[in-house]
């Protein structure tokens, strides 16, 4: 073939995935089978288009597509929607997942013939659900907001689990004095350099990305996309899971403050779209339909085994020290989707040459396209039977970006309202926003509403907010209240009362010992419990002490009462430049200001 040719090849295996998709949300059933059936199609034992049977190469694909998927999973999600259920799906990705793994292996040697060894690998390959079949089947979902936040969490932590399990039982089979401690051992290493890994470029990465300033939002995900290989490529090659460390990247930067953040999201939901198409259509050229009537009767045993009764023991064993009644317990168990994962996996015994492996990836083909196709097409409507959908999709908009005006210091964000949400039915004023973000305009359905302080806010409503940079990471830190509460600004602590009038100081600034002069930690010895105003010509702001006190920080500071700072700026005023007469008048505003909104509710120096 030339290039042309593999182009063109490519071009319509893609566009044939975009019409198996919407076929797919059509008839209710999850895309991955189509995909999997349109790469059966065009192989070797279908229309004979392409000739393909490289397990290795198959591996590779699958795996760095299961990487980008994980990335963009973790990304999309962030851990503040995760920090709820992070307990339930940890549990469920670790106990619940070798759980399902010993019932499906021991099931497959007394059934079967299999030995002990051989059945528990079977079990391990077949025990991992499926991030990409999740994800999508959750998009399409109503499923309350809990449940789908732990399927989402264990989707994203269990494929490393899975991964480790089938790795060390390939070891037990294939290695002379392997034993189960040293597949305790290779987990716990593993899995210790996965999440150092992740966390620390997650970290790095957020850091960069927000510092950065790149010269156009096109750059952004090419520095996200650095972030996941360097995530998963210096895991594995320390040793470690790269599965965990990608996708706890994707989950750091996905909760961090970041420009160009629905830029870099769009990016990878496209990105993670292409490797489902490209692992779902190669694993299915692997497969030769004419080989599975021979397994048919092995593989549709292991599914209703896997389906009826290891995932569902798996829940309840693994949700058993948490708050899940039964048919929140009923309705993780029918969600736990097969997909790619457990048809990559299978590759790893062929590659290893572990004996039957062939029949092994056969059965596995078979039961995860049985289960899968049972499990997608009724989940929405036994969930919608036990009464666990909302009028909500299961997952929501995350923070978004509609435009980005970063070379002027602001942002404009969008937030969508879930009628669960803390400040539904509350009011604009009850927000908490910081001093330098304003609502901007509020869609309700087809209308825009111009905010006020008393518009009362509603579920579905889009809060389209314009926020100064410095401004961003309190904005990410009021989300989770506006989801949970309580609603509001946080209440001042009340001064301390010391009998004795306030001190009033005045020095220059020295970063050194002070610290940034644009977000202080602290002043004067005294922690900063709240921004009033950042000045725009140069560094520095107006803030609010932990002993109720307010300071200046800038190239001179100064903190004291309202009044004695209010007189020192006056003061200056006089002799001032037309630059730093601008910013005392900002500040004398915003002192007065104060005084107005927090008498006599936050008591304060006066």
């Amino acid at each position: 073939m030339t290039d042309g040719h593999l182009i063109l090849a490519a071009g319509a295996l893609l566009g044939c995935g975009l019409v198996a998709s919407l076929i797919a949300s059509r008839v209710r059933v999850p895309s991955l089978v189509l995909f999997l059936g349109l790469g059966m199609l065009v192989g070797s034992d279908g229309l004979g288009w392409i000739s393909f049977d490289d397990y290795r190469l198959a591996r590779t694909i699958g795996v760095v597509s299961l990487a980008l998927i994980l990335f963009e999973g973790g990304l999309a999600g962030g851990l503040l929607h995760l920090r709820p259920v992070v307990g339930a799906a940890a549990s469920l990705a670790t106990v619940g997942t070798v759980a399902t793994a010993l019932i499906v292996g021991f099931a497959a040697a007394a059934l079967f013939g299999f030995s002990i060894k051989q059945g528990l690998l079977l079990g391990a390959v077949l025990s991992a659900t499926d991030g990409a079949a999740i994800f999508a089947l959750l998009r399409s979902s109503t499923l309350v907001r809990r449940l789908a936040r732990t399927l989402e969490g264990e989707s994203g932590l269990n494929d490393p689990v899975a991964v480790l399990l089938v790795l060390g039982l390939i070891d037990l089979l294939v290695r002379p004095g392997y034993a189960a401690a040293n597949i305790v051992v290779l987990f716990l290493s593993e899995l210790g350099v996965g999440l150092l890994v992740g966390g620390l470029v997650g970290a790095v990465a957020a850091y960069a990305i927000r510092h950065a300033r790149l010269t156009t939002a096109g750059l952004y995900p090419v520095a996200s996309l650095t972030a996941a290989a360097l995530a998963y490529g210096g895991a594995d090659s320390l040793h470690g899971s790269g599965f965990l460390a990608v996708y706890l990247a994707g989950l750091v930067l996905g909760s961090a403050s970041i420009p160009a953040e629905r830029t870099i999201v769009a990016f990878h939901q496209g990105l993670g779209w292409v490797a489902q198409v490209a692992m779902f259509v190669t694993l299915g050229l692997l497969v030769f339909p004419a080989q599975l009537p021979s397994v048919a009767i092995k593989g549709t045993v292991l599914a209703l085994v896997l389906v009826l009764l290891a995932r569902p023991a798996g829940v309840v064993i693994a949700t058993a020290p948490f708050t899940y009644g039964w048919r929140e317990r009923l309705g993780l168990g029918w969600a736990g989707l097969r997909g790619a994962v457990p048809v990559v996996l299978a590759t790893f015994p062929v590659i290893d040459r572990v004996p039957r492996s062939l029949e092994f990836f056969n059965i596995v083909f078979f039961a995860v396209l049985l289960s899968t196709v049972l499990q997608g097409s009724t989940f929405e409507a036994l969930v919608r039977r036990l009464r666990l959908t909302t009028s909500e999709p299961a997952l929501p908009r995350p923070l978004s970006e509609s435009g980005t005006i970063r070379r002027l210091g602001a942002e404009v964000l969008e937030y969508t309202i879930a009628s669960e949400d803390a400040i539904a039915g509350t009011y604009v004023r009850d927000l908490g926003l910081p001093r330098d973000a304003v609502v901007s305009v509020i869609v309700r359905g087809e209308r825009a509403i111009p905010p006020r302080g008393s518009t009362r806010l509603r579920g579905g409503d889009e809060l389209h907010l314009l926020i100064s940079e410095e401004s961003a990471h309190l904005v990410r830190d009021r989300l989770s209240r506006w989801r949970t509460g309580p609603i509001g600004p946080p209440p001042r602590p009340p001064r301390r009362l010391t009998g004795r009038q306030p001190i009033f100081s005045v020095w220059p600034w020295d970063e050194e010992r002070d610290g940034d002069v644009s977000r202080p930690r602290a002043i004067a010895k005294q922690p900063v419990i709240e921004q009033l105003r950042i000045r725009r010509d140069r560094p520095g702001g107006l803030w609010v002490v932990a002993d109720g006190r307010y300071a200046i920080t800038g190239s001179l500071a100064a903190i004291g009462s309202r009044n004695d700072l209010t007189d020192w700026a006056r003061r200056r005023m006089r002799t001032a430049t037309a630059e730093e007469r601008a910013w005392l008048q900002t500040v004398t505003g915003a002192l007065a200001a104060d005084r107005a909104e927090t008498s006599p509710r936050h008591p304060s120096v006066t």
